[in-house]
């Protein structure tokens, strides 16, 4: 029987089905007016997948900069966790890379679509594989899983509740301070930046401007993408 996770204060743990998404019954519950600070999650042993359920107090277009927090979380409890120079980077809006393949991604879904409008609930999901189910090892060099990336000591509850702990840490930061804190720590860790990109569209990656929108450079005009348009339609 798997051992529970441990929590650490102001959040708190609900494991569902395997065969249920953590980030569906998370976006159901947000709806039907669970807790803030509730974290769903699968107890599959193969790979990490859960959602937070927050309740904001500003505009979405600050509230959805959490989920760059949520990435911090996960490339701090990796590192943590992980071996030694295991280098952890993000892809912009939502995957996660661990010596340079995509290795989990992160989603998240609201009430509201207007930046402007207060959201009742922000749902934040993350799966990260631990193993690649049917896949042998090296099949796509552009994907991996944990265990191929030697971190076989690591299970999918050890880093849950790292990464509730690291995420809650700079949820206080993003609340105390501001985007900017969260913005200077999530910069170094993106490996696309001032690189010609093609998704989610085709530019050169200036940066983030301090909404933590994408600034996407085409040509002498400079576009911004917000992280609202990757936000799930439900």
């Amino acid at each position: 029987m798997t051992e529970s996770p441990q929590f650490p204060p102001l959040f708190s743990g609900e494991a569902v089905p395997r065969h249920t998404d953590p980030f569906d019954k998370a976006v159901s519950r947000a709806i039907a007016g669970v807790d803030s600070g509730t974290i769903f999650y699968s107890e599959a042993v193969d790979t990490l997948r859960a959602a937070l359920v927050l309740a904001p107090e500003t505009p979405l277009e600050e509230a959805v900069q959490a989920v760059y927090v949520a990435q911090i979380g996960l490339a701090e409890s990796l590192g943590a966790l992980a071996p030694p120079a295991v280098p952890v980077h993000f892809v912009w809006p939502d995957r996660i890379k661990v010596n340079g393949a995509v290795c989990g991604s992160v989603r998240f879904a609201s009430d509201v679509s207007d930046p402007m409008a207060e959201p009742n609930w922000l749902v934040i999901g993350i799966e990260m594989p631990f193993i690649h189910p049917g896949n042998e090892p090296g099949e796509n060099p552009n994907t991996t899983c944990l265990h191929e990336e030697g971190c076989v000591d690591i299970t999918p509850m050890g880093l849950l509740e790292s990464w509730s702990k690291h995420t809650l840490l700079w949820l206080t930061y993003f609340m105390d301070s501001g985007f900017q804190r969260v913005h200077d720590e999530w910069r170094p860790r993106c490996d696309t930046l001032g690189e010609t990109i093609e998704q989610p569209k085709p530019g050169v990656f200036v940066g983030l401007d301090e909404k933590g929108r994408m600034l996407l450079r085409q040509g002498v005009m400079t576009e911004t993408l917000s992280l609202i348009e990757f936000a799930e339609h439900l």
